[in-house]
Order: C-alpha cells, then sequence, then structure tokens
C-alpha cells in the first residue's frame, strides 16, 4: 500500500514546478530565442541537455536528457516557459535558461527539487 504522505509530498513537489496559473493567452514566440541545444549542470554536478526544435508559433519539440532520463515531447509555450514531464523550463534572457527538475529517489520514494541554469550552445 502507497504511502499517503509520499503521494502527497510528490504532488506538492510538482506544483512547485507551477505558480499561480497565467491569465495570459498563448502566442506566437520568437523562434531564434528557443532553439537549439541548452546544456548546463544541477548542484550535484548532474549535466543534462534540453533540445528545443521546429517552434512555430507557440509549439515546440523538445527531447530533454540527463543520466539516462531521456524525454521527448510536444509542448505549449506560455510566458516564456513550457514544461516536459517533470522538468520547466523558464526562458530568462537571450541565452539563458532556468530548468527545474522535480526527481523522486528510488530508495525512498521521497522527491526533490533540482534547479539550474542553461545556456543556449551556438
Amino acid at each position: 500500500m502507497t504511502d499517503i504522505a509520499s503521494i502527497l509530498s510528490a504532488s506538492y513537489k510538482s506544483s512547485a514546478l507551477t505558480s499561480a496559473p497565467s491569465k495570459t493567452k498563448y502566442v506566437a514566440v520568437d523562434p531564434t530565442l528557443y532553439q537549439g541545444d541548452w546544456t548546463g549542470k544541477y548542484a550535484n554536478n548532474k549535466s543534462f541537455t534540453v533540445h528545443v526544435s521546429g517552434v512555430s508559433g507557440f509549439h515546440a519539440k523538445v527531447h530533454y536528457l540527463s543520466d539516462g532520463t531521456s524525454k521527448y515531447q510536444d509542448v505549449l509555450i506560455k510566458d516564456g516557459s513550457f514544461r516536459i514531464g517533470d522538468t520547466k523550463f523558464t526562458l530568462l534572457s537571450n541565452g539563458k535558461a532556468l530548468i527545474k527538475n522535480v526527481v523522486t529517489d528510488p530508495a525512498t520514494g521521497s522527491t526533490y527539487l533540482d534547479t539550474a541554469y542553461a545556456a543556449l550552445q551556438k
């Protein structure tokens, strides 16, 4: 039987990726601000890559790769950010983004939030 506290904790941590719901509409973004390979390292020195391609309007195709985790997803960009699985990408400025990733420890089932900066590779 699953521990109710761990379920609530996972839900709470996952909600940390989203702030108050945005009231803004989806609008077309500049593809040059998002497309390419974004790379960085978390505090535990684990590296990651977020490959963004096919940006059209506010749609994009994204591949997230980190430490054996590989996720592919079509995303919607709103307010300068998008989510791929348990990972949130937020554009901060030209060539710089904030990455937040909810991680579940397989041994204990506990979750924590990894936060790192990513740079667009030219």
